[in-house]
C-alpha cells in the first residue's frame, strides 16, 4: 500500500495509498485540539475508574479510592428523612389506630407512608391500585375474607394467611371435594352455588345440590352462602369472586379446593410501617 502513496496534485497533501474507483484518500492529520481532547478523556476515564466503583469482580466490584457509593448516598438521604419523621413515626407506632383521628398528623403520615409500603411490598399481588387479580383479593370492596376493620387488617398484615412461617397466621382450609363427592354430586352443588348469586342454573340439579351444600358446605359458607369471616370462608351470594364464579371455575374450585397464602409482614416491616399500611388500606374505601 505504501508503494501507491503520492501527493494529491490539487491539495499537495500525501495520500494514504487507498484508491476506490479513482477516488484517493488524503492523509489529513487530525486536528490537535481533537487529539488532546481524546487523550484527556482517556486520562479522565482511567482516573474515574480508580476513584469510583467501576470494575466488576466475581462477587462485587472495585470500591474506588474515594469510597463513594450511590447506594450509600441514597441510604444517607433515607436516614435523614427518617430522622426528620422519627417523632411522628414513633407516635404512629405506639398509637391505637381505632382512636387515631383522621386529622392527626400521625394518621396523615401513616396514610401517606402506607401508600409507599403498599407499592413496595403488596402491589405485586394486589395490584398498584389494590384492585386485586384472580386469586388475590380486591381491597377496595367490602368483601373482606377475614374482616375489614382496622384491627382485622393490622392482624392480617402482621401475621399473614395460611403460611407456615408465623404460628399466629390466619388459617383455614377448604377440602378438595373431588376426593369426597362423585362428579354428579359436584355438578349439582355447582348449580346450587349458582343460584345463591342469582346466576342461570339447572333448577333440577340445583335442588339436589342444595342438600349437598347444606351437608358439606354450609358449616363454613352459611346456609344462604353469606360466608364466615372467622374462617375466611367467602360469601357466595354476591357477584364478588376471588377465583371466578362461572360454572367451570366453580367446578374446579369445589373439586380441587383453593389455598391462597399470604406471607407475614411482621418480621419484615417495623411497627410504624405495619400501622401505616393498615391505615392506607382501610381508607381506600373497602375497610370498615
Amino acid at each position: 500500500m505504501a508503494d501507491h502513496k503520492e501527493k494529491d496534485e490539487i491539495t499537495g497533501i500525501d495520500t494514504t495509498g487507498h484508491d476506490w474507483d479513482g477516488i484517493k484518500e488524503l492523509n489529513n492529520p487530525l486536528p490537535r485540539w481533537w487529539l488532546w481532547t481524546l487523550y484527556a478523556t482517556i486520562v479522565w476515564a482511567i482516573a474515574y475508574t480508580i476513584a469510583y466503583p467501576a470494575w466488576p469482580l466475581i462477587n462485587s466490584a472495585t470500591g474506588g479510592v474515594l469510597g463513594y457509593s450511590t447506594r450509600g448516598e441514597v441510604a444517607d438521604q433515607i436516614a435523614a428523612v427518617d430522622a426528620q419523621n422519627a417523632e411522628v413515626a414513633q407516635r404512629l407506632a405506639s398509637a391505637d389506630l381505632s382512636t387515631l383521628a383522621p386529622d392527626d398528623p400521625a394518621h396523615r403520615y401513616g396514610v401517606a407512608g402506607g401508600a409507599s409500603v403498599f407499592l413496595s411490598h403488596c402491589s405485586q399481588c394486589h395490584g398498584s391500585g389494590a384492585a386485586g387479580a384472580v386469586g388475590y383479593p380486591n381491597l377496595l370492596d367490602d368483601d373482606w375474607l377475614w374482616g375489614g376493620t382496622l384491627e382485622d387488617i393490622e392482624y392480617t398484615v402482621r401475621h399473614g394467611i395460611r403460611n407456615e412461617a408465623d404460628p399466629d397466621a390466619r388459617w383455614s382450609q377448604m377440602p378438595a371435594f373431588g376426593e369426597l363427592l362423585e362428579g354428579e354430586e359436584i355438578a349439582a352443588t355447582v348449580e346450587h352455588v349458582l343460584t345463591l348469586s342469582g346466576k342461570d342454573h339447572d333448577a333440577a340439579l340445583a335442588a339436589q345440590g342444595a342438600i349437598l351444600f347444606e351437608e358439606q358446605c354450609a358449616a363454613c359458607h352459611g346456609e344462604a352462602g353469606e360466608g364466615m369471616r372467622d374462617q375466611g370462608a367467602p360469601r357466595l351470594s354476591d357477584a364478588i369472586w376471588l377465583y371466578g364464579g362461572d360454572r367451570d371455575t366453580l367446578t374446579k374450585t369445589i373439586t380441587y379446593s383453593r389455598f391462597g397464602v399470604m406471607p407475614p409482614w411482621g418480621p419484615r416491616l417495623d411497627e410504624a410501617e405495619i400501622k401505616a399500611v393498615t391505615l392506607y388500606l382501610h381508607q381506600l374505601g373497602g375497610g370498615e
